[in-house]
């Protein structure tokens, strides 16, 4: 069967792109026909300045919407990142395998480190390494797919080049995964700014809903977001990125196409409330188990432990093997 590896980093809320572009479809799709595992990756919510007691918590509210949205642990495994050692023990291997160009070459550690430095602080040497750690996600457990958006895809090649590497240097260890975006709803764009990601860790709220926002708020942010001059309601994502951008996040979660769903309104101001009321109607339903999850805090625990356990049992075979491999002696 063929196994998928995916995860969410708590570095901020979950939004509406988070669960259009990826969860819903681990919950729909992914979980029923493949061997799955879904992470909190926490380990890499501390490449940059973070407040520990805020990953914490975020950390548990990302494990509790995973159950929320749609993830049966029964059907996948659901668990945290540093609750299994084997991530940080492979981590270290491939960084013995990539070299420091690819590393400096990946788009996000630029853009990051570049917003770093112009606010007067360090970039951590982790920033730099964490696609390492990625990689080290992924191919500790044999994953054959990749379920990312597009901003994740270097990253995937990063892992598939590391991992033949790795294979012709020191013997056959790793499989050679292959990322899988998805086709509708992959890139959730901001409100206020439809030329950029709907980003978690963003710092302006206006242009993101989040997961947990009360319907009236994701009304309000619905009906507030940028479009474009004109009155006609086309779909074009290159000249007219406001519509385009709620045009998409209707046909997410309405089932349609864009360019369909384009030439069924005459006016911006009908579009954006059927968008608002249809992702009031998609987050009704997460929002509503989550509630119900809090309730019972030592059910999500469990679940985690669990998960924990059985991905333990998954990786370290391949993590040993990995070791001996490479040229260490066995423990």
């Amino acid at each position: 069967m063929t196994r998928v590896f995916s995860g969410v980093k708590p570095t901020g809320h979950l939004t509406l792109g988070n669960y259009l572009g990826a969860v819903r479809r681990w919950a729909e799709v992914d979980q029923h026909r493949t061997d799955a595992l879904f992470c909190v990756v926490d380990l890499h919510a501390l490449t940059v300045d973070h407040d520990p007691a805020r990953v914490r918590r975020l950390s548990r509210q990302a494990a509790t919407l995973l159950l929320a949205s749609g993830l049966d642990p029964e059907l996948c495994t659901v668990f945290v990142q540093s609750h299994v050692d084997e991530h940080a023990r492979l981590s270290y291997l491939l960084e013995c395998v990539a070299t420091d160009g690819e590393a400096r070459r990946m788009i996000q550690y630029k853009e990051k480190a570049a917003r770093e430095r112009e606010r007067g602080g360090s970039v951590r040497l982790s920033l730099l390494t964490y696609p390492v750690l990625m990689a080290a996600d992924i191919l500790a457990y044999g994953a054959d797919e990749v379920p990312v958006g597009d901003d994740q895809t270097q990253h995937v090649e990063l892992t598939r080049d590391l991992a033949v590497r790795f294979n012709q240097r020191y013997g056959q260890t790793f499989v050679v995964p292959r990322a899988t975006p998805p086709k509708v709803g992959a890139r959730v764009m901001n409100l206020q700014d439809p030329t950029s990601k709907m980003g978690k860790t963003d710092d302006v709220g206006p242009g993101i809903v989040y997961l947990l926002d009360e319907p009236d708020v994701v009304r309000k942010k619905v009906m507030r977001a940028v479009t474009d001059s004109g009155r006609d309601v086309v779909y074009d994502r290159e000249e007219r990125p406001g519509l385009a951008n709620l045009l998409e996040i209707l046909a997410a979660c309405t089932g349609g196409a864009p360019e369909d769903l384009s030439g069924v309104y005459e006016s911006y101001g009908a579009l954006k409330k059927d968008t608002a009321e249809a992702v009031v109607e998609v987050l009704r339903p997460v929002q509503e188990k989550h509630k119900e999850l809090c309730a019972d805090p030592s059910y999500v625990e469990g679940v985690l432990r669990l998960g924990a356990e059985k991905a333990r049992e998954m990786a370290r075979p391949r993590v040993d093997e990995a070791y001996r491999a490479i040229g260490l002696l066995a423990g």
